[in-house]
């Protein structure tokens, strides 16, 4: 193993144990979650009802510029709905052909923050809103980094900014007889998901 992949595999045992603390913070906040739904206190769903703001303040307080920006910010809503739609269908016609498992999309798209009780009804859409796009490009990510790990795992020459979940399964740049010889093993490498 050489030090680039001991070093991604540290970051999936850091994602992993990130996960985990993440799970735990739930004892911190009072809440639990019981067949994916969150559940607060009576007490504590008061206590943050005094928290909430007034819609109108909310809106006021944005002042006129964040106001004006908001028909760019709902402007990708169509083609991210059509992203989703075409690659749900891709995955669902392609991924048996290939072998590869498809990913599940609520574990990528997570919509639970309309249960804050602190939160006014815009501030709430906006929450589903960011969730909705940040979990479709994150499962769009994973849809294509299996994706790439089969038809071509292979690392790049240059640094990129973030890798995704699969590239530790690449083969480095310029091997190319290790790229005959393993790739038939490296599409099937999904044990792991």
């Amino acid at each position: 193993m050489n030090r680039i992949d001991e070093l991604l595999g540290k970051i999936d045992g850091l994602e992993k144990e990130l996960r985990v603390e993440l799970r735990d913070v739930t004892n911190d906040f009072l809440y639990t979650v019981q067949e994916k739904k969150v559940r607060f206190s009576s007490e504590v769903r008061a206590a943050h009802r005094e928290f909430a703001a007034k819609w109108s303040d909310y809106v006021y307080d944005s002042g006129v510029w964040v106001i004006l920006t908001i028909p760019f910010i709902w402007m990708p809503i169509v083609p991210a709905l059509m992203l989703d739609v075409s690659v749900w269908l891709y995955q669902l016609m392609c991924f048996p052909v290939y072998g590869i498992p498809r990913v599940k999309r609520r574990n990528y798209i997570v919509l639970d923050r309309h249960s804050l009780k602190y939160l006014n009804y815009i501030e709430k859409v906006n929450c589903f809103y960011c969730s909705y796009f940040n979990g479709l490009i994150g499962f769009v990510r994973e849809v294509a980094a299996r994706t790439e790990q089969y038809w071509c795992p292979i690392r790049h020459a240059r640094p990129v900014k973030s890798v995704h979940s699969r590239y530790r399964h690449f083969f480095p740049y310029g091997d190319a007889e290790g790229y005959r010889k393993g790739l038939s093993r490296v599409r099937q490498e999904f044990d792991d998901v």
